[in-house]
């Protein structure tokens, strides 16, 4: 029911605020707001967070009423306005910064108050008739924000993995994908910038992937965690102002409520202050990132040209490079890449650091912590969408030049090695490099090998993997 009334009086500790009456969080919300007007990442820009918050306050309601501390009725209430918002109304009553001082309270008063204003509202009620129902004494009733706030952001955050961990397998696929197209494709393969020897351009792709799918048990793993909880630690750990079960009851009502596998932490005081969760996660992400950047960077590379770089494959043109260089086209979505994998990064850093600040019982410095897990995750699951469909999708090779590259390459002779012997390949590597011809005309010149036998070692099938050839020199 809407309000009848245009404002409303709360009060708390300072003193008393008027409060629009069409607003559903309360007094402590609106103090949050003006104190930490600090960043332009507000708690309703992550709903997944949001959902983790009503997610816990949903379960310890369930809790509190098998313990007869909430009427039917208050249950009831904070139950359904619980579930609206986990179908994505209320949101936009969430407008506290995610980066602020208290370790959390602002967010979890929050959600206390938008709950409790909307359960009475349920129940029949103006929003701030606290008689009927209290967000202090009801909607947080048993718990602390030291315990409801950090299982919020969990549950949150093993939603957003949920969402991110596709969008990581469809980059996958899509870098699987080109290597089975370029199968057939031979090229030089580089160490340290330098021509080493031959390999496939499905190589190339197929190693992308590989690196890539062998970063999903990790992120699997840190992931993992976030269903490890500290629900029933109250204030530090200790459970004060809980009653015995409470912790069990809530966990049992978590598992409902998520249909995931929630587990209580075995320590509770040693995982109120621990945020090492988070830093597993940030940590795992970071990780992937190094291999994005470095695929980026190949891509870049091996496409640089057209004229006079590798230009060893196409990007797809997506915009014109210069404001004063004509026909130049440059790499913009692999740079974009890279600047997001620099961004997570830098988050990175942020929650090691923050989580290297915890104190006693407690690690006020949550809040970035979670602000910048979500917003990489982000980051992420955008950025891989858009190296995707944008770039890997559309690579196209230029398969002539990179098979020039391997007829004109001194390295070949690695292959050839074996066969001709060590001396045989300084002699035709030398007069390579002081001649400027190719190996392979050398080598015929110099009849150490036919033509036909040549062919056969420098064939893709037989360049790309261990071969055993019945094949000598002619001397």
């Amino acid at each position: 029911m809407e309000s009848k009334k245009p404002t409303r009086i709360e009060s708390d500790l300072i003193g008393e605020r008027e409060i629009p009456g069409h607003i559903l969080y309360g007094v402590q919300t609106l103090r949050g707001i003006e104190n930490f007007p600090i960043s332009n990442f507000h708690l309703n820009d992550y709903p997944l967070f949001v959902n983790g918050l009503a997610m816990t306050k949903w379960a310890a309601a369930v809790a509190n009423h098998r313990l007869g501390l909430l009427t039917d009725a208050q249950k009831d209430g904070i139950v359904a306005a619980c579930k609206e918002i986990l179908e994505g109304k209320h949101h936009e009553h969430f407008p506290v910064d995610m980066i602020q001082g208290g370790a959390g309270t602002t967010t979890n008063m929050n959600a206390n108050e938008v709950i409790c204003n909307r359960a009475l509202q349920i129940m029949g009620y103006e929003a701030g008739e606290f008689a009927y129902l209290s967000p202090n004494d009801h909607v947080n009733c048993s718990q602390s924000t030291n315990d409801a706030y950090p299982t919020g952001i969990h549950l949150g955050l093993y939603a957003t993995y949920q969402k991110f961990r596709p969008h990581l397998v469809d980059l996958i696929l899509s870098l699987r994908r080109k290597s089975e197209e370029f199968a057939h494709v031979l090229k030089m393969g580089r160490t340290q910038l330098e021509d080493a020897v031959p390999m496939s351009l499905g190589q190339t792709f197929g190693g992308f992937a590989s690196i890539l799918n062998d970063e999903l048990k990790n992120l699997d793993f840190a992931a993992e965690e976030f269903l490890t909880v500290n629900m029933g630690a109250t204030a530090i750990g200790t459970g004060i102002c809980a009653q015995p079960g409470y912790a069990e009851y809530c966990i049992e009502a978590l598992r409902e409520v998520t249909g995931w596998d929630i587990r209580l932490s075995e320590d509770l005081v040693g995982a109120t202050s621990d945020t090492s969760v988070m830093v597993g996660y940030s940590s795992a992400l970071r990780r992937i990132c190094v291999k994005v950047n470095k695929i980026c960077n190949d891509l870049r590379l091996l496409a640089s040209g057209p004229r006079c770089g590798l230009h060893e494959f196409n990007l797809p043109a997506m915009q014109p490079g210069s404001s004063i260089m004509p026909g130049k086209v440059n790499p913009v979505i692999p740079e974009v890449m890279n600047q997001i994998c620099y961004k997570v990064m830098g988050n990175d850093l942020t929650v090691t650091l923050a989580g290297d600040a915890a104190q006693m019982e407690l690690n006020a410095m949550e809040p970035v912590m979670a602000q910048c897990c979500f917003e990489s995750s982000d980051l992420l699951m955008n950025g891989f969408d858009t190296l995707r469909t944008l770039c890997i999708d559309g690579i196209t090779a230029n398969e002539d030049e990179c098979r020039g590259y391997i007829r004109n390459s001194i390295g070949i002779v690695t292959a050839l090695n074996p066969i001709i012997g060590y001396k045989n390949s300084t002699k035709i590597a030398k007069e390579a490099m002081e001649t400027g011809r190719g190996v392979y005309d050398l080598v015929l010149e110099h009849d150490i090998l036919s033509k036909e036998d040549l062919d056969t070692i420098l064939s893709p099938e037989n360049m790309i993997k261990p071969v055993k050839l019945d094949i000598k020199p002619r001397h």
